[in-house]
């Protein structure tokens, strides 16, 4: 398993730099700004292949964003592709190698020579674009602490109103054919609450699966953020064997990131806590 940052202050130096416009919806203090946008450019592509040093997603949403921004205080944290993109390991897998299969040397210099932005690429980075990304701070924003606290599921599953829902797309590969990784956020807002989840979801045909899941809740009312983060794995194998029997289309199943996440054991779990001020911090 790969290692894991230990607090949110290890990605407040932003390679990202939003444009907030009008929220897309505010509540009780909070506002929320969300963008969904088109695929990088071939100009941007270069720009964000030479800051980060790796070559990028087939599919590279950087402009999308998801912010939560507490309005009198200015506390935030945001979720964007490129700040994702920098968590992933670019000399390997921390955990004693790369993720492969039978072609991937050859896939990974064939991946490193398409793009023309990387001049000084670190080889082999981890081409499965596994992150341990919790999200993006501003400077001055109170940092995250470990906490016994859990989010409070029995409020999450009373039917109130859902006020805003969207599901963003940050980037997507499919791995030169041998599965998907792709990392999405979808956040709902309710009247007295609101959660978001930012979940990086890796299928590699015949060798794993992977799920990491960043959620955000915040309890309008009592001025505080709970970071849930938790790491999910199993091997292909396994999880193909709890296909229900007489299925048909085995990879409808495969093909589930909702699906594969209730079947994967959990392989570490942190829960943190910020206090948010109630006015501007200095």
């Amino acid at each position: 398993m790969a290692a894991t940052q230990g607090s949110l202050d290890q990605t407040q130096l932003s390679l990202y730099t939003p444009v907030l416009t009008t929220p897309s919806i505010s509540q009780a203090g909070w506002s929320i700004h969300t963008a969904k946008r088109a695929i990088l450019s071939s100009d941007e592509i270069d720009q964000v292949t030479e800051r980060i040093k790796i070559p990028l997603p087939e599919m590279i949403f950087g402009n999308n964003h998801v912010i939560i921004r507490h309005d009198a205080s200015g506390w935030e944290i945001g979720f964007n592709a490129v700040d994702a993109l920098d968590r992933v390991a670019k000399h390997g897998n921390p955990d004693g190698g790369l993720v492969k299969v039978s072609y991937s040397e050859a896939w990974l210099r064939d991946k490193a020579s398409s793009e023309e932005g990387v001049h000084e690429v670190v080889k082999p980075f981890d081409w499965t674009y596994t992150t341990d990304y919790r999200g993006t701070s501003r400077p001055m924003t109170t940092s995250f602490e470990k906490t016994e606290d859990k989010i409070p599921l029995h409020k999450l599953r009373r039917p109130d109103p859902i006020l805003f829902f969207e599901d963003i797309v940050l980037f997507e590969d499919e791995l030169g054919d041998n599965g998907i990784s792709m990392l999405s956020v979808k956040i709902r807002v309710m009247q007295d609450r609101l959660l978001l989840l930012c979940r990086f979801f890796l299928r590699v045909d015949d060798v794993v699966f992977r799920i990491r899941d960043c959620r955000i809740f915040v309890e309008f009312g009592e001025n505080e953020v709970l970071r849930e983060y938790v790491v999910k794995q199993d091997s292909y194998e396994n999880v193909k064997r709890k296909i229900p029997l007489r299925t048909r289309d085995f990879g409808l199943f495969l093909r589930d990131p909702n699906w594969v996440a209730e079947q994967l054991p959990v392989i570490e779990t942190v829960t943190e806590k910020a206090k948010v001020p109630m006015q501007a911090m200095s």
